[in-house]
Order: structure tokens, then sequence, then C-alpha cells
């Protein structure tokens, strides 16, 4: 696969993704977290970048950076080359640590920053594990949970150093000192239910999160980028950013849960796949909910994001449509 080009340009700010290779835990020990802290916090001082959050799990973990200097790149390398050869060093091992690159999405406009910052700070407790977990359980563990910024956003922990808290928390307007409580109730918002509107933002572009003005922006600077260094576009990454035509992604759903096409169209009492299809239609389809709302002959967007949400639920505790929904989607993906 031809190596991903990237859109670095001074003030950038980046939603970053690391992934572990195959199956393997990213980490097997507090040790290996409290390393890989340690390291983005010399690549943070070293290439003067701000760190506005982040967020470890078991097998991948975020970042929310801005890079000043344009250096995104220089800050990943020595994160995650001095990260590998820790691990395979310290558990006997040897090979690739991380999933290929990193993913390294910009990001632009207050609004999407704040939704972007409550969908990575609400990881932890969005894990099969925890899903029918009562609310009170999930907050509290989330308030606990170590290996995150929010415990130090609200105030429950010390600050991390290499982080930079107050440009996010003062999007939450009013005196700093309410900065932290609107924060956690923000945040803890989300636990009601998925922002499958914000989801569905997230699945439109491979390269950026920000309004459509945006977006076309990043796509014009990575062609230009592709231009200028004479190479073809990597082939996974434009299918990533090319949508599934409409009338493909509701017969697949119909053949998959074996159903006729014309039943995603009706109103009916069990609109589970009539959820499906929705959820397709925001994902591969690239519409936004108010958009299948139209489609789909929904009265609103809102109504669309319930739909959503009881799918999700459904999702949590029905392996068998689990199932067949992982089926689908893969379909698509290779498209």
């Amino acid at each position: 696969m031809a190596r991903q080009l990237r859109v670095e340009y001074p003030g950038a700010i980046y939603h970053v993704t690391v992934r572990s290779n195959g199956k393997d835990c990213l980490f097997t020990t507090d040790g290996d977290r409290k390393y890989l802290l340690a390291r983005i916090g010399e690549a943070a001082e070293r290439c003067q970048a701000r760190v506005y959050l982040f967020c470890l799990m078991p097998n991948h973990f975020h970042l929310v950076v801005e890079t000043p200097r344009g250096n995104l790149s220089g800050f990943m390398h020595g994160i995650l080359t001095g990260y590998g050869v820790y691990f395979n060093w310290v558990h006997n091992r040897h090979g690739h640590v991380t999933q290929g690159r990193y993913g390294a999405r910009l990001v632009s406009g207050d609004d999407y920053l704040l939704k972007l910052s409550r969908y990575v700070h609400l990881n932890p407790v969005k894990v099969v594990a925890l899903a029918d977990r009562p609310k009170a359980e999930k907050r509290a563990y989330l308030r606990e949970y170590r290996w995150s910024s929010y415990s130090a956003y609200i105030g429950k922990s010390p600050r991390n150093e290499f982080v930079d808290y107050n440009p996010m928390l003062s999007l939450m307007g009013g005196s700093k000192k309410t900065w932290p409580g609107k924060y956690r109730a923000f945040v803890e918002g989300g636990l009601e239910g998925d922002d499958d509107e914000f989801l569905c933002e997230l699945h439109r572009s491979p390269r950026s999160i920000g309004d459509e003005t945006f977006r076309e922006w990043v796509d014009g600077r990575y062609k230009d980028r592709l231009k200028q260094r004479g190479v073809p576009e990597d082939v996974s990454f434009r299918r990533a950013g090319r949508h599934v035509d409409t009338d493909v992604l509701l017969k697949t759903v119909a053949k998959v849960g074996g159903i006729e096409q014309a039943s995603l169209m009706a109103r009916r009492r069990d609109a589970t796949w009539r959820a499906v299809a929705s959820w397709m239609l925001c994902k591969y389809g690239g519409l936004t909910q108010r958009e299948v709302a139209a489609f789909l002959g929904v009265r609103t967007g809102v109504a669309i994001s319930c739909q959503l949400k009881k799918l999700r639920r459904r999702l949590a505790v029905d392996a068998a449509l689990r199932s067949r929904v992982e089926r689908m989607e893969k379909i698509f993906q290779r498209r």
C-alpha cells in the first residue's frame, strides 16, 4: 500500500488514532501506559505541540493535538518509534507494535472540537462489557478511569503537564471556575445515548472533521500534494472517502435482512431494519440525518436519531443482529 500523505501546516489540529497490530494489545501493563504518556510529553515539548486530550484503550489510543509548527509527522514519529522499541524490548518480542500508519484527521470549528472531545473521552464506557450497566455505574467508571485526560478535565485528578486544558474548557463559556462542572455535564450527557449526528459526521471524510467548506479545502490540499509528489492516491484511502450508492445500500440491507426492499420505505411497528438502513445511509452513503429522513419519508432528523439510539441498544444485546450488520459493513467496506 502506498504511504499516505499528510496535510500539514502551522496551527493544524488533528484527531490522531493509533491501533495495535492485529489482535494484540497495545498495552499489557500500567508501565506500558506510563511510558507512552511520557513519550507523548517529551514529543510535545520537543516539537512544541499542544496536546488537548488523550485516551488510552487496550488496543488503541486517541490524541487531539495542535501543531503550531506544522510538524505532526515528526511529533508522531518520536512517540511511536520510541514506544515500539520499548515494548518489544520489555516484552521480549519483535515485529510491528502498531497497525500500519496512524490515522490523523484535521479538525476545524469549536463545535466539532467539543463533540470530538466528548466522543474521545467517552471511549472507556463505550465497550461491550459496559453496554448494559446502569448509567450511574458508567459515570463512576468514567470519572475514575486513569488513562484518559477526562478526570483531570473535571478536577478529579491532577493535571498532566503536557496537556493544555484551558482552550477546550474555555469553550464552555462563563467564569473559569465553572468550566470543569460545565464540561462534566457536557461529556456525561453523552451517557444518555450516542450523538448519532456527530458519528455520521465522523464518517463523512477520512481526512477531516468539520463543515463542508473545510472538508473540501482539505481534499483540495491533499490532491495538490499528490500532484506535487507525482504519486497515485492510495486505493484504500480513496475508498474510505467514496460514498456507496443509496440504491446499492438499500438492496444490500434488504438482502442481508431477508426482507423486501420496499419495506425499508414503509412505517412498521418493528423498524429494526429501517434503522439499520438509516445508519448505513449515514455511515456509507454520506447523508446527514435530515437527508436520511427525507429519503426514507421520516418526518424529521430527530426521528432518525431516535431510531439509531434504539438500534444501538438492540445491537448491544442481540448477537445475531450484530453479526448480520457486521457482515453488511464488510460488503460496503470492500466497495
